[in-house]
C-alpha cells in the first residue's frame, strides 16, 4: 500500500553503494528526498538521476538530502555513480524490504505481460520524519523542478531555474549508396 502525505515515514535500514549502513531515523532533522527508481543505467532512470545531479546544489541549498533507491545491488550502484558522476548516495534494496515498507514494489504490465517491479515514486520527508509530499507522476527530465516547486509544504521555496538532464544525441547512420 502506497504511503500518503501527513504520515510518518517508515524507518528503514539498508546499505549505500559503498556498503555503509543508512537508516532513515539517522536523518532526523534533515529534509529528505527519497526517490525510488526501477533500474540503474536505463534511459528513464538515467534521465531522472542526471536531472537531480545537475540540480543537486539547488536541492542542497533548499535543505534537501537526496537518496536514490532501487533493488539493484551495491556494485551496480557504484558503476552507475561512476559513469554518471552522481554526487549523492544510492541505496541498495536487493531484498525489497524498503520497497515493501513504502508500497513501491508493485505489479506492472507491459505488452500484456504482468510482472513485479518498482514504481517510480518520490517521497519528500520533513525534518520530523513525516512525509510532506508524494510525487507519483515523476517527470524524469524535470524532477528537481517538481521537488523544488512542489506542494504547499514548501511554498516558501522560490522557484529556481533548473538544468535539464544532459541527453546524448546519437548520430544517424549515413545512407548507403546503391551500386549501379
Amino acid at each position: 500500500m502506497a504511503l500518503t502525505a501527513g504520515t510518518l515515514a517508515p524507518n528503514f535500514n539498508t546499505t549505500d553503494q559503498d556498503g555503509n549502513t543508512v537508516t532513515l531515523s539517522s536523518l532526523r532533522g534533515k529534509k529528505v528526498v527519497l526517490y525510488f527508481y526501477p533500474k540503474d543505467m536505463t534511459p528513464g532512470c538515467t534521465a531522472e538521476s542526471c536531472n537531480l545531479r545537475d540540480n543537486y546544489k539547488a536541492l542542497q541549498k533548499a535543505g534537501f538530502e537526496v537518496f536514490g533507491i532501487s533493488s539493484d545491488d551495491e556494485k551496480s550502484h557504484k558503476k552507475f555513480i561512476a559513469k554518471e558522476k552522481i554526487p549523492f548516495q544510492l541505496l541498495a534494496d536487493v531484498d525489497k524490504s524498503v520497497h515493501h515498507l513504502y508500497g513501491t514494489w508493485i505489479e506492472k504490465s507491459m505488452y500484456g505481460r504482468k510482472y513485479m517491479g518498482t514504481a517510480r515514486v518520490t517521497y519528500i520527508i520533513d525534518e520530523k520524519g513525516i512525509i510532506s509530499e508524494v510525487i507519483e507522476k515523476v517527470d524524469t527530465k524535470n524532477h528537481a523542478e517538481q521537488i523544488l516547486s512542489g506542494g504547499k509544504t514548501f511554498a516558501s521555496i522560490k522557484p529556481v531555474k533548473v538544468k535539464k538532464a544532459a541527453v546524448k544525441k546519437v548520430a544517424k547512420p549515413a545512407k548507403r549508396q546503391r551500386k549501379k
